[in-house]
């Protein structure tokens, strides 16, 4: 398996809260999408790759169901979606992507926990060549697939030729650019795909080694930031256990 799969699989359990604060996180993700294409998942990408990841979650249809109908009310807040990134204890980088109505209570929010490790959170961009920013689609493996020719049909949108198969779930995972994201999801859909899970993501591309003293202060940096409800997913370049 190449390396994002492994990393992506190894943080995974320590990128989202407890359920609850999951529904809400991707209640914000509904919000936004459904205002910038419309309440008909139908007639929108984003909507349907949420929806995607919403099942993989485990989120009550009836929960879904509520988020896009508040998101069409008048009265619903905009939020905006801002990447925060720095350094952590040790040296390890860090970047918090969050969906907030308020940047001025995210930034303290997330400021105040890196003053917190002895951090420093920095100018956006400026750890930008430590991970690469990519699309990730996880779709069920159809019998007789040959993928040689769907990332041949894919290459153009910038998707890699290194592709992940997890035996268990039964499917098979791609990587790709960010700024083809809605050109992948329409070719896997056109092409009969179902798609489990669709997301962007940022790997690491020079891992940081930690001991287990100072990889338990990490992630306990990580846990504070997870607890603000404006915080959608932290990435950090720590090595993986």
């Amino acid at each position: 398996m190449g390396r994002a799969f492994e990393y992506r699989k190894a943080t995974k359990m320590k990128r989202w809260g407890h359920m609850a604060k999951t529904f809400t996180k991707i209640g914000k993700q509904i919000s936004i999408a459904v205002k910038a294409g419309g309440p008909d998942a139908d007639n929108n990408p984003a909507l349907r790759a949420i929806i995607a990841n919403a099942r993989r979650e485990n989120m009550p249809k009836e929960n879904v169901e509520r988020a896009i109908k508040n998101a069409m009310g008048k009265d619903q807040s905009d939020y905006k979606e801002v990447t925060y990134e720095g350094y952590g204890p040790y040296g390890v980088a860090v970047f918090v992507d969050t969906l907030t109505d308020n940047t001025t209570r995210t930034v303290g929010d997330v400021r105040s926990v890196f003053n917190k490790f002895s951090g420093n959170l920095g100018t956006t961009g400026s750890l930008s060549f430590l991970f690469d920013h990519k699309s990730v689609f996880t779709f069920k493996k159809k019998e007789g697939i040959d993928m040689d020719e769907l990332i041949l049909d894919l290459i153009d949108y910038g998707v890699e030729d290194e592709f992940d198969e997890d035996e268990e779930e039964d499917s098979i995972t791609i990587y790709g650019d960010p700024k083809s994201f809605g050109d992948i999801q329409k070719h896997l859909e056109e092409n009969g795909f179902e798609v489990t899970g669709a997301e962007f993501t940022y790997i690491p591309n020079d891992l940081k080694e930690v001991t287990p003293e100072q990889r338990e202060t990490i992630d306990k940096m990580v846990e504070k930031l997870e607890d603000f409800d404006d915080v959608q997913t932290v990435y950090t370049n720590m090595k993986p256990e």
